[in-house]
């Protein structure tokens, strides 16, 4: 298999755990950090901003998470790109640095942070999530490299 398709693979690997954790935990935990809440925002600020009318609703909500799955892909699958060494500890790498971007970041983009800032809890669950994320796309990256040989 190609690098690249294992990189792409991976990083969707990686998008979908941190995904799937955001979803679970937003429903069954109030503190849980809203990253959706941001990335509506963004979207929609984003849409406005070039003169175009944002969707709403349900719509809003699922153009938000094709395009975080399609981002968030993207960007743990640069995990692999870096030739040899240890996957996990880039994995780990990427992981903090988006998750530490989510919460110093925000802000400065001109978007709400308080979904991802607003106790200290939702802070460090941010961050852990996306080292999560950076996690499952390294691991399945490895995964793939190894059932390839």
């Amino acid at each position: 298999m190609k690098p690249e398709i294992r990189n792409i693979i991976g990083g969707l690997a990686g998008a979908i755990v941190l995904n799937v954790v955001h979803e679970a935990a937003r429903r069954l935990y109030s503190k849980a950090p809203r990253i959706d809440l941001i990335g509506e925002e963004a979207l929609t600020k984003s849409l406005n901003a070039m003169g175009m009318e944002a969707p709403t609703g349900n719509l809003l909500t699922g153009s938000t998470l094709a395009a975080d799955l399609v981002s968030n892909t993207m960007y743990f699958s640069m995990i692999g790109k870096e030739g040899e060494g240890s996957l996990l500890v880039r994995g780990a790498g990427y992981g903090l640095a988006a998750g530490l971007g989510a919460i110093g970041l925000t802000q400065q983009l001109g978007l709400s942070d308080a979904p991802v800032t607003k106790t200290n809890e939702t802070k460090v669950m941010t961050v852990a999530w996306y080292l999560l994320g950076g996690l499952s796309a390294a691991f399945a990256m490895m995964k793939i490299k190894e059932l390839a040989e």
